[in-house]
């Protein structure tokens, strides 16, 4: 046995679960409901599975030099065995971390909808960031922005929430300039004030709102109209975006 194998019989079940309930406890006292706490960590185990698997993708067509052809074809079978499994196993995890029932059980529209306080946390945490490389601060009272974020998420079901601070991030990359032109004409620190028709520039939801207008606008207008959001809002960002293209 060498050392990597000793390293990992450390990580034997109890242990795990040990670590587990220990890290829901510490979140626990910091008023994170244990639910929520168990969810994010749920999240974190199908992320690892995930990049696993893509760290373990070139094993099947690695085997030693000079093995020979059977020896060969007996690695790749075996590795690519391995890799379907991780596939697998970070599948049901994922599915069981956003309580995603699958095609066998579909749940109520209203309750795949439903947007958790983990949902509304996890994209605070991504607008917040990409808002804050374009502008210094937001004006746009929290309790409003969560509003928005709400109508945003509705737009989506829970696996692409999971997986929506990365699409976010890629969004903003991709339109950077022309993102760093809109924010400079329409937002914070520009002529225009915050209280009109560019009022979502001011708010870290802003990239989100846009990203959902340019990928499900007719969605996203359903649901902004049934959260009583502004439609001027949208109308804004819309011109302003299209001014900047």
């Amino acid at each position: 046995m060498n050392a990597a194998d000793r390293d990992l019989r450390q990580l034997d079940p109890v242990s795990v679960l040990n670590a587990k309930t220990t890290l829901v406890q510490l979140l626990g006292r910091a008023g994170v409901y244990s639910g929520d706490a168990e969810e994010l960590i749920a999240l974190v185990e199908a992320g690892a599975l995930a990049e696993a698997r893509r760290e373990a993708a070139p094993v099947p067509e690695g085997a030693p030099p000079g093995k020979g052809e059977l020896y060969a074809a007996g690695w790749g079978d075996g590795a690519r065995a391995v890799v379907h499994g991780l596939d697998e196993i970070a599948e049901r995890v994922l599915r069981e971390a956003v309580g995603d029932h699958g095609p066998q059980e579909p749940e109520e529209p209203e309750e795949r909808y439903r947007v958790g306080r983990m949902d509304l946390e996890r994209v605070k945490v991504v607008v917040t960031r990409l808002h804050l490389s374009f502008a210094d601060d937001s004006e746009l009272d929290p309790e409003v922005s969560e509003q928005v974020l709400v109508a945003v998420l509705r737009t989506m079901g829970a696996r692409n929430r999971a997986g929506y601070p990365g699409r976010l991030t890629r969004f903003t990359d991709e339109h950077r300039a022309r993102l760093e032109r809109m924010f400079a004409r329409y937002g914070p620190g520009s002529p225009i004030a915050i209280h009109g028709r560019y009022t979502l520039l001011h708010s870290p939801t802003c990239v989100a709102v846009l990203e959902r207008l340019t990928v499900t606008p007719e969605e996203l207008r359903k649901e902004w109209d049934a959260g009583e959001l502004p439609p001027a809002w949208l109308d804004g960002l819309t011109a302003a975006w299209e001014a900047t293209g």
